[in-house]
C-alpha cells in the first residue's frame, strides 16, 4: 500500500547523528490463532485528552473508503469487523482472531464457504444492536461506494461481479447469506482465497449500520462498535474521538479497552512546530515525519521518546521492462550492480534509519529468505556496487549513449534519490535527466504507460502480511493495465509462468503455508535473478516521537502506534 503522506521527507544524511535512536524489535508470521495475548488494562490510567498532531487530514472518514494509515490507525479503536489483527505489540499483532464474530469461521465447501457465528448484545454507537442484517448490507456497501479494492479483495465473493458491473444495485446474491434466526452470517466464494480473512481484517471489511448510505459520507460520522466514536472532524481544524457509551469489553485481543476520555487530531501545524509542541508536553504524538534538521536534537536531548520501529515496506526502482533501454535485461541488470544501496540509505537518514536490501519481500515477511545477486562479492548480505561490470554490460547490452529520464518526487528524500540515480545513470554509459514531480501526482504518473517512464523512484507498504501483497500485486501479468493511471506493476513486468508459479503459491497457503511461503521465496528470488525489473533500494524504518509523559506506547506492525492505548494520565 502506498501510505504516501506518512514516510516522504522522513530524513537526510545530516541525520546520521541520530544514533541513540531506541530501535524496536519487528518480526513477521502471519497466523490465525483465536487465542494468545491480549494488552492487560489498568484502569488507574484511564482519562485525559490524548493530542495528536497532523499536518493536514487524512481525506474521508468513511472507513470503507479512506485508504490512509493516518485514519486506519483511528479506525482500530472506533470500527470492527467480524475478525481483527489482534492489537497487541510485536509480531502477534499479525495474527487473525474473532471480533464481532464470537469464534474465527468454520470454513467448508473446499475452502469457498466461510461461516460466522455473530456476537449477540454489541451496540453501535448510536445504541442500536449490531445484526447479522447490518454485517450483509456492509458488504454490499463496499461495492456501492465504488471501493476501487472491492474489484480485487473482494471481487472472489459470490455475486461480486454483477457488484461490479452494476454497484448501486448490488445484493451480492448467494455470496452474503444471513439466517437472523440463528445469529450465522455465511460468506461463499467462487474460489478459496487463503488472504481472504486478513482482506476482512483490515478497515474496508467495517461493520456499519445498514441504514448507512451508499455512498462516501465524507466528514460525516458513521456509527462503529469500537471502543471509541469520531464526533465531530473539521479538515482544516481538528478530528474529535470521545469513548463510546455502549461499548463493552467482548474480546480485549481484538478490541481491547482504550485509555484516554478523548483523542483528538489537531491539523494545519507546520512539521517545525508540531516537533515543537510535542518537545514541550503540548501534544502527545505527531503523524508527520521528522525534519532532518531536528534529529540531532531530538536523540540527544528527548532519546527515551523516540521510538523506531522497522516497517514491512521496500522502497526500490522500477524499470520499464518494455521500453528502451531497460527492455534489455542486460542494461537492468547493469543498474543492479551500479546503484550503491549504502549511499541510498544514508541519503534515507543513516542505518538506524534504513536497512539495504536486495529483493522483494522485506524481512520477517512470509516468504522472505535473504538473498543478493547484484553486488561486488558474494553472500546474501549486501556487500556494495560493482561499477566495472556495470559499465562492462551496458557496453555489451548496446545501450550506451541512449537518453534516460528519471522520475522523482519533489520531496527531500525523493528528490535525493532521483539525483543520485541519476548520476550513477550517467557514470555508466546513459544520458540522464531528472524529472521531478510531485508527490500528489507522481506515483499515478509512473504507472501510466501512455507517459512512457523508462524508470522511476518508489516505495511499497504492505496492506496485509502476505508475500502476494508485494510479488502478486506489483509483479504479475494482472495488475499491468498499459494506459491506465492505475497500473500498480509499474515495471510492466508479465511473465506468464511466474504467474503461474504465484497462483500455486497461493493455493499451497490454504493446505501449507510452510510450503506455500517456500515457493514465495523461490518467485522472490528468481525475478531478480532472472529479469531483474526492480533495483530493490532499502527497507525504511519509521521514527515515532512522543511527549514526556505520555506512556504504554504499543506499536502494532499491522496498524503502528495504538493511539488509543496511550497513558496521558
Amino acid at each position: 500500500m502506498k501510505f504516501r503522506s506518512r514516510w516522504l521527507g522522513v530524513a537526510s544524511a545530516s541525520a546520521l547523528v541520530a544514533a541513540s535512536l531506541v530501535t524496536g524489535a519487528m518480526g513477521a508470521q502471519a497466523s490465525t490463532p483465536s487465542t494468545g495475548p491480549a494488552l492487560t488494562y489498568q484502569p488507574s490510567h484511564a482519562g485525559g485528552t490524548v493530542k495528536l498532531l497532523a499536518s493536514s487530514a487524512g481525506g474521508t472518514l468513511d472507513p470503507q473508503v479512506n485508504y490512509t494509515l493516518q485514519y486506519w490507525q483511528l479506525y482500530q479503536a472506533t470500527y470492527d469487523g467480524l475478525v481483527s489483527f489482534r492489537k497487541v505489540s510485536g509480531k502477534a499483532s499479525f495474527d487473525i482472531v474473532p471480533d464481532l464474530a464470537v469464534a474465527l469461521p468454520k470454513v467448508t465447501n473446499g475452502g469457498k464457504t466461510y461461516t460466522f457465528v455473530l456476537r449477540k448484545g454489541i451496540k453501535f454507537s448510536n445504541g442500536q444492536t449490531v445484526t447479522v442484517k447490518d454485517v450483509q448490507a456492509s458488504f454490499q456497501r463496499l461495492f456501492k461506494v465504488a471501493n476501487p479494492n472491492a474489484g480485487s479483495w473482494y471481487a472472489g465473493i459470490v455475486g461480486a461481479s454483477a457488484c461490479l458491473a452494476k454497484p448501486a444495485t448490488c445484493t451480492l446474491t448467494g455470496g452474503v447469506v444471513v439466517n437472523p434466526s440463528k445469529n450465522i452470517v455465511t460468506i461463499n466464494l467462487t474460489a478459496p482465497d487463503a488472504e481472504f480473512l486478513d482482506q476482512l481484517a483490515v478497515p474496508f471489511g467495517s461493520i456499519l449500520p445498514a441504514s448507512t448510505p451508499g455512498h462516501d459520507m465524507g466528514t460525516t460520522p458513521i456509527p462503529g462498535t469500537g471502543a471509541y466514536m469520531f464526533k465531530s472532524d473539521n479538515p482544516n481544524t481538528k478530528l474529535v474521538m470521545v469513548r463510546n457509551p455502549y461499548f463493552k469489553v467482548w474480546n480485549a485481543a481484538a478490541q481491547p479497552q482504550g485509555y484516554p476520555k478523548e483523542i483528538d487530531e489537531i491539523f494545519s501545524n507546520t512539521v517545525e512546530s508540531e516537533v515543537t509542541m510535542v518537545e514541550n508536553g503540548q501534544a502527545n504524538w505527531m503523524f508527520d515525519p521528522i525534519p532532518s534538521d531536528r534529529l540531532a536534537e531530538l536523540s540527544n536531548k528527548y532519546a527515551s521518546q523516540l521510538h523506531v520501529n522497522t516497517l514491512t515496506s521496500t522502497w526500490y526502482i522500477a524499470m520499464n521492462v518494455n521500453i528502451a533501454p531497460f527492455n534489455n535485461l542486460l542494461a537492468r541488470e547493469a543498474v543492479n550492480y551500479a546503484f550503491d544501496k549504502n549511499a541510498a540509505v544514508k541519503l534515507y537518514g543513516g542505518t538506524k534509519l534504513a536497512s539495504p536490501t536486495c529483493q522483494i519481500l522485506p524481512p520477517g515477511f512470509p516468504g522472505y529468505q535473504p538473498f543478493c545477486a547484484f553486488q561486488k562479492g558474494t553472500g546474501s548480505t549486501y556487500s556494495g556496487p560493482d561499477l566495472a561490470k556495470a559499465k562492462a554490460l551496458v557496453k555489451k547490452s548496446g545501450t550506451a549513449g541512449m537518453s534516460v529520464g528519471v522520475v522523482a518526487q519533489t520531496d527531500t528524500v525523493d528528490l535525493a534519490l532521483g539525483q543520485y540515480l541519476q548520476s550513477v545513470l550517467n557514470s555508466i554509459g546513459y544520458k540522464a535527466t531528472l524529472k521531478p514531480l510531485s508527490p500528489n501526482i507522481q506515483f499515478n504518473y509512473i504507472q501510466n504507460t501512455n507517459n512512457k517512464v523508462q524508470i522511476s523512484e518508489t516505495q511499497w507498504y504492505q496492506d496485509y502480511p502476505a508475500a502476494s501483497d508485494f510479488l502478486k500485486i506489483l509483479l504479475s501479468c494482472s495488475q499491468f493495465h498499459p494506459g491506465s493511471d492505475n497500473s500498480i506493476n509499474i515495471s510492466g513486468f508479465c511473465n506468464k509462468s511466474l504467474d503461474a508459479q504465484m497462483n500455486q503459491a497461493e493455493t499451497l497457503m490454504l493446505t501449507n503455508p510452510t510450503k506455500g511461503n517456500a515457493l514465495w521465496a523461490q518467485i522472490d528470488k528468481q525475478i531478480m535473478t532472472k529479469y531483474a525489473p526492480w533495483v530493490p533500494e532499502f527497507n525504511p524504518k519509521l521514527i515515532d516521537f512522543i511527549s514526556k509523559g505520555t506512556g504504554n506506547y504499543q506499536f502494532s506492525k499491522q496498524f503502528y502506534m495504538l493511539v488509543d492505548q496511550l497513558w496521558v494520565k
